[in-house]
């Protein structure tokens, strides 16, 4: 029954002062009408793209065989660079840079926080965040609803642009290993070329299957010849009335056959001494060959893959001129205005009438 009557004590004090809180709660509406008028609007032009997976810009992407899935749009690690580009200074600084904004914001350049009331303004008006779909948005405020569409698109364009000259960054200094790779590689595939030259001149091996095979054909044939003319020389000379000329021409065609023997078991002994040198040198060139021709064909690939123009972000949205303006919201100004006043007031009003019989100048005089 007591806070009945509390409550009922509160509501006729209120009702005692409500013309007093209904004044106060009009000349404060009309307050924030009046002040709500002069704000200026602010437009706020929206774009929307996505993130492109950088694996668009590999060769495997353009040349690969296939075994190897390639996803096209960009993953969170892809959209968190996106989004750190977005909010670089070198963004916001060229963004200021291409609008004029110290003008368009009316701050002056020469002052000592210039460049901080600048970007911290324009900071106010700018907005970049992923949404709920994995897109990015951004977005930008203006007095002018045209120039908030323009530096929303310009915005957008460099971030693609800078997303893509970090990529061609990478691309570059794969260009470059490769090229070094390259350098490296033909200069010690001329020096296996001169080695290869001078072992086969020094032993004089050309081609090891081949020669192989010929120098133990013509060893084999000519020890052959060899033993049947000697035992032909011996049985004419133990042969009684062979004419003399006849074994001086044999005798003469052993020794030819002897001469010719041991030239060939000459060669066949240096070819055996340098067939193991040769053939790895010749083995080693071909390898080196090989991974050089590898290495100039990935080299083609990326510099194809650097020279195309593959985009780092897709847009799903331009920024077009907005026609409803993003602020301010006068209508919620004047309600929050008046609720507030309206609450003050209450307060107010009820602290005044609990406390109407305190003597206030005694307690300020401290009496």
């Amino acid at each position: 029954m007591e806070q009945k009557d509390n409550l009922i004590e509160v509501l006729r004090t209120l009702f005692r002062w409500k013309k007093q809180i209904i004044t106060v709660c009009l000349i404060t509406g009309i307050g924030a009408v009046a002040i709500s008028l002069f704000l200026p609007n602010y437009y706020k032009g929206t774009t929307v793209f996505l993130a492109v997976s950088p694996d668009q810009a590999k060769p495997d992407a353009l040349f690969g065989d296939g075994q190897t899935k390639t996803a096209y749009y960009g993953n969170e690690n892809d959209i968190d660079r996106i989004l750190t580009i977005a909010q670089s200074g070198m963004l916001i600084n060229f963004l200021v840079d291409t609008f004029q904004l110290y003008e368009h914001y009316e701050i002056n350049p020469d002052q000592p926080k210039a460049q901080f009331k600048v970007r911290d303004k324009f900071l106010g008006m700018y907005e970049v965040e992923k949404t709920k779909r994995d897109a990015i948005e951004l977005s930008v405020e203006d007095k002018d609803r045209e120039l908030a569409a323009v530096i929303s698109n310009t915005a957008r364009r460099r971030i693609s642009e800078m997303a893509r000259q970090l990529i061609r960054d990478g691309q570059q200094r794969t260009i470059q290993s490769y090229q070094s790779n390259i350098e490296n590689k033909e200069a010690q595939l001329r020096s296996l070329s001169d080695s290869l030259i001078t072992k086969r001149r020094r032993y004089g091996i050309y081609n090891i299957d081949g020669q192989s095979e010929a120098l133990t054909g013509q060893v084999s044939e000519a020890e052959s010849k060899l033993i049947q003319n000697r035992a032909r020389l011996k049985a004419l000379e133990e042969t009684p009335g062979v004419p003399r000329d006849t074994i001086v021409q044999i005798r003469a065609s052993v020794r030819g056959l002897e001469e010719s023997f041991e030239n060939l078991t000459q060669r066949m002994d240096r070819f055996n001494d340098g067939m193991a040198e040769v053939g790895t040198l010749n083995r080693q060139y071909l390898e080196a060959n090989a991974t050089l021709s590898e290495d100039k064909e990935r080299l083609k690939q990326t510099l194809s893959v650097y020279n195309s123009n593959i985009p780092s972000v897709v847009v799903v949205e331009e920024a077009e001129t907005p026609l409803i303006k993003s602020r301010p919201k006068r209508s919620l100004i004047v309600m929050a205005a008046v609720a507030i006043a309206f609450l003050f007031s209450v307060i107010g009003v009820l602290i005044l009438d609990t406390y109407r019989d305190v003597d206030w100048k005694s307690i300020y005089k401290g009496v």
